[in-house]
């Protein structure tokens, strides 16, 4: 049978960019008040003020997406949201395809997405990065759709599956 794994992360550059800018201004001016006036905060404040927005503009790197696919289901976890994996079955899928889609637009951007803060008709969608995704509508009628960057992996090892639904 054939298996297929993914991982992703948020490494995109123009989000490193981003989050490098949104800590130096802040930072910056940090440093440039306590240069100004030193008596205002210790050493210590300066350092910890610089450690938390450093950690908390590196947060984002910790988050994973981690999909497979084998002769169980389709598995994915994003974490630190899913400590472990969460499993759709076969039997339980009426429908899975590899498709485009538009990220901010369907789903209001990248992450854990949709459900009842965004349009409900489209579903829910885990995505890291790109345009492409699975797209899984459950025999409940819930849908999800999980980004991939291996459009061609995931089709070929769908196919191998399709007799698996219904």
């Amino acid at each position: 049978m054939k298996i297929f794994k993914e991982e992703q992360r948020f490494n995109q550059l123009w989000l490193i960019i981003l989050i490098l800018f949104s800590a130096i201004v802040p930072i910056s001016i940090y440093i440039k008040e306590y240069i100004e006036s030193p008596e205002s905060f210790t050493y210590i404040e300066v350092i910890g003020f610089i450690f938390l927005i450093l950690l908390g503009s590196s947060i984002i790197f910790v988050f994973k997406l981690t999909t497979r696919i084998d002769e169980t289901g389709i598995h994915y976890k994003f974490f630190p949201f899913h400590w472990s994996f969460k499993v759709i079955k076969w039997k339980d899928i009426q429908n899975v395809y590899v498709r485009s889609y538009d990220a901010l637009g369907e789903y209001g951007g990248w992450g854990l997405k949709g459900g009842a803060f965004w349009n409900k008709s489209k579903g829910k969608a885990i995505n890291v990065s790109g345009d492409i995704g699975i797209q899984l509508i459950l025999k409940n009628k819930k849908k999800l759709l999980i980004g991939t960057q291996k459009q061609n992996d995931v089709k070929n090892v769908l196919a191998s599956y399709n007799n698996k639904i219904n």
